[in-house]
């Protein structure tokens, strides 16, 4: 569709407007004609009265561009209708139709001084001719001002009626609009989530495999045994990360399920492995919690696996204890080392990317995390509320 061209909506809006218009300037037409056949006084009907009655029905044609316009044509073509003699149709049918497109379009000033000109000018004239004040005042001008009040009324619903039509599409836009941006800001948020997983895992992998392929190379032809069992480790682990990262691939996809197997506090032996495989002491006490919900086991276990890799990579460490417990509807999350390791600084540990991914973790889920030195050592601890992940 190009642009500035009218789409399809729009075109079929205008067209039921003309065709609504056009069924309204045939009744019109047949109604007012209906009226002066049935000649109610017993003059004659002559042809411009029923050319009157048309000219009335084709004003309303343009009842939309022309609300003003309209009533004052219509207005003035009953006054010179009566003036010239023509069978009585009564005030209030005429002008019902041109005062209700007024009131339609919001212009209700037009609408109601349109009926109140007519209802003054034909009640004076008939008071003038000498007609019983009773009748004239008492029905008539009572039974038109009625009629003419609701045709304003009416007019007016519709155009209320159509404006809540109107703000309920805008508002389910509105909606849509939000509804996408959410859309666009949890994948945005998944996307960051999987750069921290594929950062904690492959980076994991790579230090036991760095360390590793160091003791094989130092063992070959040496103990034999050792590079052996060094390599059957370089392998499981590169194995364990070609497969996150095939997950984190299916996840990529288009048509790949919503869902993906995230790792919580039950594996926790496979973030302490890299710990034990390189001869460090590890202490871990874990409290059995049910129930966590999963967003915070993921991010405790992931804090406790890039604590760990930093350990191996950075400590020059002895021992490593861990410990996870849950109180006051808090996680609580602690990681110390005994190393002397200067690379564990914390003022160097706050440039890595791991320090920072661990603080997003946390912070995502309302929680803290510390870093800092102790005086055996150093320590990651990092405090996940409960209530509020769930």
């Amino acid at each position: 569709m190009a642009a500035g061209e009218p789409g399809v909506g729009a075109r079929t809006t205008r067209t039921e407007a003309w065709v609504a218009d056009a069924i309204l300037a045939v009744a019109v037409w047949l109604t007012l004609s209906l009226v002066i056949t049935a000649d109610v006084d017993g003059s004659r009907p002559e042809a411009p009265a029923y050319l009157w009655a048309a000219g009335l029905g084709a004003l309303m044609l343009v009842r939309r561009r022309y609300p003003a316009l309209v009533v004052a044509l219509t207005v003035g073509g009953v006054l010179a209708y009566y003036a010239a003699g023509y069978p009585p149709v009564g005030v209030a049918i005429p002008v019902a139709a041109a005062v209700f497109s007024a009131a339609e379009v919001g212009r209700m000033g037009v609408a109601v001084a349109g009926s109140a000109a007519v209802l003054g000018v034909s009640t004076t004239y008939r008071l003038i001719a000498g007609q019983d004040p009773d009748f004239v005042l008492g029905y008539e001008l009572v039974g038109n001002a009625l009629m003419l009040a609701a045709a304003v009324a009416l007019g007016d619903g519709v155009r209320s009626r159509r404006r809540l039509q109107e703000r309920a599409r805008e508002v389910a836009a509105l909606l849509a609009e939000r509804y996408r941006r959410q859309a666009e800001e949890r994948v945005t948020a998944e996307r960051l989530t999987m750069a921290r997983d594929l950062h904690d895992s492959v980076g994991h992998a790579m230090t036991v495999v760095s360390l590793h392929a160091q003791v094989a190379g130092e063992a070959i032809g040496r103990d034999d045994a050792a590079a052996a069992d060094a390599v059957d480790v370089i392998r499981s682990t590169t194995a364990s990360t070609l497969t996150d990262l095939r997950r984190t691939v299916a996840v990529l996809r288009e048509d790949a399920p919503p869902s993906r197997d995230v790792p919580g506090l039950g594996d926790l032996a496979a973030a302490l492995r890299p710990a034990r495989q390189a001869g460090l002491e590890v202490v871990a006490d874990v409290d059995a919690v049910s129930d966590l919900p999963r967003s915070v086991e993921a991010a405790a276990y992931r804090i406790v696996q890039e604590s760990i890799t930093n350990v191996v990579r950075h400590a020059n460490a002895r021992r490593v204890g861990v410990d996870v417990r849950a109180r006051d509807g808090v996680l609580h999350v602690r990681v110390e080392d005994d190393g002397p390791g200067s690379a564990n600084d914390p003022e160097a540990a706050r440039a890595g990317h791991g320090i920072v991914g661990m603080r997003e973790r946390a912070a995502a889920l309302g929680g803290t995390l510390s870093v800092g030195r102790t005086p055996s050592g150093f320590v990651v601890a990092a405090a996940l509320p409960i209530t509020e992940a769930t």
